[in-house]
């Protein structure tokens, strides 16, 4: 892996990082680079746990911000090495983790490098394993180990959001629905029961849901609920004794945990539910001084999030937290994963002057 510069321009930060692999449970190279080009700043602390990296300024201000992004992608498809593409006239950088969101983690180590000075002491943070289980997230792990490095006054995870603010976040459920049947010879289907028959239901209770649209401090957060994945089946010529339906609740941050398992429990009465991930959202947290001074700095509408992202670790924390970061969200995890330039360099441009 090549030495970060970090005296380089966040686009070519940008086109660095994405060239080092770092799919989940693969970020040690990349994890590597950064701790030593962030080590050799002397206006920052740094604390390394497994492949997440802290840095903090220390300079005595009367308030903290706390700036996160995680360093994993999603499994490259034929999109690594980055390439710089035009559409319609306008420059973009083509390649996985161009979106979500080496693009913000380079705006964060640049700034990291240059603001010597900030006005509010600064917590940086560089994580791992945010793609996969939220068990293995480094943020799960450190919020555990160490606590007080999450002591801030407000928080902002780089996650993609266009350039603009997106305030919270929704929850985000899923459950498996079961049926069970008996099996028996296709041949003699009478003799057995058909399980992925019997999970027509949940099916037709899916197909007729009409999700809520919540206001949730000023935002409208819109929900949904959807299979995901279906599974059931032994053989070609056996009646299947079992059928699963992965189901996905995405609920607004007003919702709590139980509430949340509680409506899907209510929706499929009459089949065995299983819970099997649950995590809450996050409220805009733009009620905070230090959220709205910086939406103000930044320009523009704050947004709702419709995906869970760690802002809402941060505010189960006591921390409000809003997303802020370049590219395009509907392109995240897409194989033809890509982000404006224009759009670094503007995240680059709002943070940095909020910051000073």
């Amino acid at each position: 892996m090549p030495a970060l510069d970090l005296t380089a321009t966040s686009v070519d930060l940008t086109r660095t990082i994405c060239d080092m692999p770092s799919v989940s449970d693969d970020e040690t190279a990349l994890a590597d680079a950064i701790f030593d080009a962030i080590s050799a700043l002397p206006h920052l602390e740094v604390y390394r746990d497994g492949d997440t990296i802290v840095a903090r300024t220390n300079l005595g201000r009367a308030q903290r911000v706390a700036i996160a992004g995680h360093i994993d992608t999603v499994p490259i498809n034929a999109n690594v090495p980055t390439r710089d593409v035009a559409i319609d006239g306008e420059p973009f950088l083509w390649g996985r983790g161009t979106v979500d969101m080496k693009a913000g983690v380079a705006v964060q180590l640049k700034l990291a490098h240059d603001l010597t000075d900030p006005r509010v002491d600064i917590t940086w943070m560089w994580y791992d394993h945010e793609e996969v289980d939220a068990d293995l997230n480094g943020l799960t792990r450190l919020a555990r180990t160490r606590p007080d490095l999450f002591e801030a006054d407000f928080a902002i995870l780089g996650e993609p959001s266009n350039g603009e603010v997106e305030g919270g976040c929704n929850g985000n459920l899923r459950a498996l629905v079961r049926t069970s049947g008996v099996r028996a010879h296709s041949a003699r289907a009478w003799i057995g029961e058909n399980a992925i028959h019997k999970a027509a239901p949940i099916l037709d209770r899916l197909a007729i849901y009409v999700p809520r649209r919540v206001m949730v401090d000023g935002l409208e957060y819109r929900e949904g609920m959807n299979a995901v994945r279906v599974s059931g089946g032994v053989a070609g010529n056996v009646i299947p004794d079992l059928c699963e339906i992965e189901v996905n609740y995405r609920f607004a941050p007003s919702r709590h945990a139980a509430e949340a398992e509680a409506h899907v429990r209510e929706l499929f009465e009459g089949f065995e539910v299983e819970v099997v991930d649950i995590a809450v959202g996050a409220r805009p947290g733009l009620d905070a001084p230090l959220a709205q001074e910086f939406v103000a700095a930044v320009g523009g509408t704050a947004k709702p999030k419709y995906g869970w992202t760690d802002v809402a670790r941060f505010s189960a924390m006591g921390v409000p937290a809003v997303n802020y970061g370049p590219g395009d969200p509907h392109l995240a995890h897409h194989d033809e994963e890509r982000v404006p330039l224009t759009q670094i360099d503007a995240v680059e441009r709002g943070l940095r002057a909020w910051l000073t």
